[in-house]
This record gives C-alpha cells, structure tokens and sequence, in this order.
C-alpha cells in the first residue's frame, strides 16, 4: 500500500504483531509501518548492508507523520547509497544520548574534577548549586538545558525575594557550564548570552571603633555556635576573605612560626600568600582546635563531625550568625566581608602604609614597580596585624565590660520595677 494518514488510522491490530510495507522501487528497501496488538504503529526502515537484512527504528506515528517517516527514509536511503549503514548512526545518537550527564551528574562531576581542587569557595557552590540547580534541573540531560531554562530559574529567585541569590547561582552555573564545554559535554553554554538578573551597587561599610566595641564584646554571647563566632573574630583579625578562613587546613598552618600560609591553589591571584598570625590570632586558633581536633579543617562544618569525610563551614552560616543578631549587637547592618573592609581601614588609619595594608589583602599590584617588586613584605606585615591584633583586643575588653554594665543596669531595672 501506499502510505497515507486514512490508510495508516484504518490499519487495526491483531493478535501478533505484523508489518506493512509501502511500494518503492527495487533497491532501495523498503519503508514499512509495524503494528503492534496494543495499537501501536511504527515507522521502520527494512534494507541489506554488506549483504545482511538490518531494520532501523524511524519512529512512532502519529508524532512522526508519513511525511516525516518519508523523509527519514530518503535520507537514510542516500546514506546508504554513500556506502554508511544508516542505522549504526542512529544507534550511536541513542547510545550518545543515554550516556550523556544529567545535571545532577555534571554538579557531581564539577565538585570533584574542578572546585574542590581549584576553587576555595567550593562548598559554597555546591550549597547553591544543591539548593537552587538541582531540585529544578537536576533530571535534565546535560544538552536539553536551554537559556530559557536557566532564565526561568534566575526569575523565580527573583520573584521570591532573592535577586542577589540569583546572581549567585547565575556565577555559579556559568562557570560549570563553561567547565563542560571546554571538556566537550556541551557545543555551547546556555547560559551564553544571560546577563546578571539584579543590580548590585559596591559596599563601603566599615565598622569604626565604638561598633568595633560593641560587636566584640557581645560577639561571644550571641546564639550561634562557638565555632562561627570564633571564625568571625579570626577574619576581623586577619583581614583575609570569608572564603579562606573557612576553607583554611591545618596543615597550612605554622603555629610555631605563627604563620598561616595559603597555597597559590586557593589564592585569587593565583600566587601564594602568606598571612602573619598575631598573638590574638594564635589564641582563636588554640580555641578552636580545643574545639574541633577531628577535621582537617580549621574550622569545619558541623555536619561533618564523626564523619569520615570532613567538610569546611559555608560561608552562609558565618552570615546567618551576623544578620540574625544585629540587634544584639546594637549596630547598623553589616556583613562578614566588611570586617575584612574594616580591618584594613582601621590599619591605615593606625599608620600602615597602603601598600603593606594591600599585600596583607593579598590584592593585585599590576603597576610596572608592583611587577618587578619581589619583596614579601612579611615583616611588615606582622608588624601590622600585632598592632592591629592589639588594638581589637582593647577594643573586646572594652566591649566586655560594657556589655555586663549593662546587663547589670539591665537587671537592676527589671528588680526596681517588680
């Protein structure tokens, strides 16, 4: 018969499966439609390859229509004609597409191969990504995600209160996408072309000395663990990013040398950099190994104690512990990262040069005497942070003792007024 859409309806199914073959011209094989006794019908494609019968599957009618079934089967009569067997490319798309990732596989795949080894913010993505990816796209293959997908997400960040958070996961995503291109999972990122979903103005807080106070002092009560507010008090007197500080090991640190020295690995700028560690410093970290002695981690995630796989906190908790307490604190709003921001005010207010103030940063001197300038300034760095780790400690004992005058003036009003 010849194919059509009345012919192909009218057909009925039996008790065993059979086909029907449509007339062609000899030689070129044939285009037949398999019924099966539940009804379904299939196009298929019957020809000899190297003198063998083979069968190739074209597709289900009616998503495939006799149009589409009769193009596929002049196409795959020209290959044939080319001397390729038509049907080893079909299975080699099948097979190509049942391996390639899911999403949920690649965020795998990028944690393991890629941030954990290059990334110090690693755990901070794969929160994002585990939050805010793989619930939404996770089951997807790796090529059926599209830009309107990854716009779709970032829209409904945004509409639930999390513009910034969108910006976030949009790095994040990038990033991971561009990493599987360029080990060709992917011919193109979708998120090619996607620009940053909220505006972002640069922050300039910095907390000057009665705040300085006032947060020291009531630091070490507010209700958060005694790790997260170890790991705050670390940062402000370090001045090193939040990502470092949680991401920081052990073995990285020289406590007899009170040095702590970050591989070029975890660095931004690529290069290593190392940190003088104050007298103050030292005593944070005595605390905490008192605390957590388990970890390779200096300071690691709750969730991973007795575990046999540490993990460093995320920078979200050390967050949570500020923006949940501001009212303790009885300061304006601020974040972890202004601490650094503050830090390295408060010591170029104190006489420390910018550039020393620069290389404790560990920014970028990308002038021509910055280039050539090899010196490691690490004495003048210690001598910074010991004057800077001085100055926070007169400022927590001032803070202390504010703190319980007025805990005192506290309790004699609430006595006064029973």
């Amino acid at each position: 018969m010849m194919f059509t859409d009345r012919g192909v309806l009218a057909l009925k199914p039996r008790a065993t499966r059979y086909v029907i073959w449509e007339e062609n011209a000899y030689g070129q094989g044939s285009l037949g439609l398999r019924v099966t006794p539940t009804g379904t019908k299939t196009f298929v494609y019957m020809y000899r390859f190297d003198g063998k019968p083979r069968m190739q599957t074209i597709g289900s009618y009616p998503v495939v229509s006799v149009a589409q079934a009769r193009e596929a089967f002049g196409k795959a009569t020209r290959v044939r004609e080319e001397g390729v067997d038509p049907g080893s490319d079909a299975v080699e798309q099948h097979r190509a597409a049942r391996a390639m990732l899911t999403v949920t596989a690649l965020v795998d795949e990028y944690i393991e191969r890629y941030a954990k080894k290059r990334k110090r913010s690693w755990a901070e993505d794969k929160r994002i990504l585990d939050k805010n990816v793989v619930p939404v796209l996770g089951r997807h293959k790796v090529d059926g995600v599209t830009r309107r997908h990854i716009v779709a997400l970032l829209d409904d960040m945004v509409a639930r209160g999390a513009p910034i958070g969108a910006n976030r996961t949009l790095a994040v995503v990038r990033k991971m996408f561009n990493w599987a291109v360029a080990r060709d999972e992917l011919p193109i990122s979708p998120c090619h072309g996607i620009q940053a979903p909220a505006k972002e103005t640069r922050r300039s807080r910095v907390l000057e000395d009665t705040e300085l106070k006032r947060v020291l002092g009531r630091l070490h009560g507010i209700p958060t663990s005694r790790l997260t507010q170890l790991a705050l008090h670390f940062q402000l007197l370090t001045a090193q990013r939040c990502g470092e500080v949680l991401g920081a090991l052990w073995s990285e640190i020289d406590i007899k040398n009170a040095l702590w020295t970050l591989p070029s690995a975890k660095v931004k700028n690529g290069e290593e950099h190392r940190v003088p560690l104050s007298k103050q410093a030292l005593d944070i970290l005595k605390q905490v190994k008192a605390l957590r002695s388990d970890s390779p981690y200096v300071f690691p995630s709750p969730r991973s104690k007795g575990r046999e796989t540490s993990e460093p906190m995320v920078e979200t908790v050390m967050a949570r512990a500020v923006n949940r307490n501001l009212t303790a604190f009885g300061v304006a709003a601020f974040t972890p990262h202004d601490l650094r921001r503050t830090a390295a005010t408060h010591m170029t207010a104190m006489g420390t040069s910018r550039l020393v103030v620069e290389k404790i940063l560990n920014h970028v001197d990308r002038s021509v005497a910055g280039i050539y300038d090899r010196h490691s300034y690490d004495s003048e760095k210690r001598a910074a942070l010991d004057a800077w780790g001085t100055k926070v400690f007169d400022l927590l004992l001032a803070g202390v003792l504010e703190a319980e005058a007025e805990a005192r003036a506290a309790v004699a009003a609430a006595t006064a007024a029973a």
